[in-house]
């Protein structure tokens, strides 16, 4: 085998994956509870970007009901976000299973 055809195709998947990691954190998944009435939005590296609370679903009596569902929102869109930067870097590496 070529080392140096190696390196070079090293090298290249290597810039392919930190371009692959800027187009995941402009990309973002959103995920919602209560009927749409709480969304949570995550971007492609794993960090929640916003976070919508429709009012109607505050009840200062039942916080932990609230809670629960942002809980839920807030998991579901974190997998979400995960999900879709697993399925971009498989795209790069050609299902390799490199880390990020």
């Amino acid at each position: 085998m070529n080392l140096q055809k190696l390196m070079k195709q090293a090298q290249a998947m290597q810039a392919n994956m930190a371009n692959a990691q800027a187009r995941l954190a402009e990309k973002t998944y959103t995920a919602e509870a209560a009927g749409g009435k709480i969304k949570v939005t995550a971007n492609g590296v794993g960090m929640v970007t916003a976070l919508q609370i429709d009012p109607t679903v505050v009840d200062p009596d039942d916080a932990d009901f609230l809670s629960s569902l942002l809980l839920k929102a807030v998991q579901d869109a974190l997998n979400g976000s995960k999900n879709m930067a697993d399925a971009e870097m498989r795209k790069v590496t050609g299902g390799l299973g490199f880390p990020m």
